[in-house]
């Protein structure tokens, strides 16, 4: 099986409070710089709040996504007396943690988010990166209490919108069911054990030790579904089928409602044989889409080893033949 190497992680970003609302992010941050977690042997650990005032004002944000402002083109556009809030905080945080692309950035970043779909925990990153792959898989074998799925966005890098795309290599926890503005214990829980185990993770890592590979499941997104609405009006004029509701990932036939009509009472079928996620996902009612439908993908993840563990290894296999050939 293939074998790829990589350099030491010795930064670890976490960030919370992107969106104001979703709360498990913003007190594992605040209780993480409470009890000032700096170090934790080889893995240097940075804590950003990253939406401050959306967090005091306790809303998703204050004048525009700062989860869509990290693209290259907003990134590397001038700041002015117009330009909103958070596209100013997506600059702070580009120069805290990054620069995007370059040498300076964080080793990984991970930003913590909530979710009112019945996703459990889902790792969403952009592309085919072994190392969050391998924390994925390290993750998905610890946690139990929930469902951890990983999702793969295929965008380029210089058009990946959101927070952990800053870093070298970046994460998102999306963890749910969690309504706006409230915290739950179980939800909590889980965010920090995912924390937790991604941080156990790198220490082995970065000690030398070797992961195995074998095959991973990740889904992709195929399209978006919006809510029948008004043409009049653009109001929604139907639920999420009680049928689907809290149904992520689970397979939607051909026929299966997808809608359930306020007027009518009857279901509504659509789309075709896929796997529905982030169904009744709050802050969409009021955009044009409801939800994703994703695809399944596998991919074989090769054996990963740090580059100080392939050293090592390399070093005693040479000590080794000298000894086989002084005999």
């Amino acid at each position: 099986m293939e074998c790829v190497s990589f350099p030491p992680v010795n930064q670890f970003a976490i960030c919370g409070g992107t969106h104001g609302n979703e709360m498990s992010g913003v007190y594992m941050v605040r209780e993480m710089q409470k009890q000032k977690i700096e170090k934790v042997g080889s893995v240097s650990i940075i804590t950003a709040l990253s939406n401050p005032r959306a967090v005091d004002a306790c809303k998703r944000y204050t004048e525009t996504d700062l989860n869509r402002c990290f693209t290259d083109a907003l990134l590397s556009a001038p700041i002015t007396d117009s330009t909103p809030y958070e596209l100013r905080r997506a600059h702070e945080l580009n120069a805290q943690l990054g620069p995007k692309g370059s040498e300076e950035a964080v080793d990984l970043l991970c930003d913590l988010h909530n979710t009112t779909a019945n996703m459990g925990l889902c790792l969403i990153f952009y592309s085919l990166d072994w190392i969050t792959l391998h924390i994925y898989k390290y993750i998905q074998s610890k946690i139990t209490s929930v469902p951890v799925r990983a999702i793969q966005l295929d965008i380029p890098p210089s058009e990946a919108y959101s927070l952990e795309a800053v870093g070298k290599h970046g994460l998102a926890f999306e963890v749910g069911p969690q309504p706006n503005g409230v915290l739950r214990a179980d939800i909590f829980n889980v965010v920090k054990e995912a924390v937790d185990l991604t941080i156990e993770w790198l220490q082995q890592f970065n000690s030398g030790s070797t992961f195995e590979g074998g095959e991973v499941e990740a889904f992709t997104f195929a399209k978006s579904v919006d809510y029948p609405r008004d043409p009049a009006t653009s109001e929604i004029t139907a639920a999420i089928h009680p049928q689907l509701q809290d149904n992520d990932f689970k397979l939607l036939r051909p026929g299966d409602p997808i809608f359930l009509s306020f007027s009518r009472g009857d279901g509504e079928a659509r789309g075709r044989r896929t796997l529905p996620f982030l169904c009744q996902r709050m802050c969409l009612l009021r955009e044009e889409d409801c939800f994703p439908f994703s695809s399944q993908e596998h991919s074989d993840l090769p054996v990963h080893k740090s580059e100080e563990g392939l050293k090592a290894e390399r070093q005693n296999e040479t000590h080794i033949n000298c000894r086989d050939f002084k005999l």
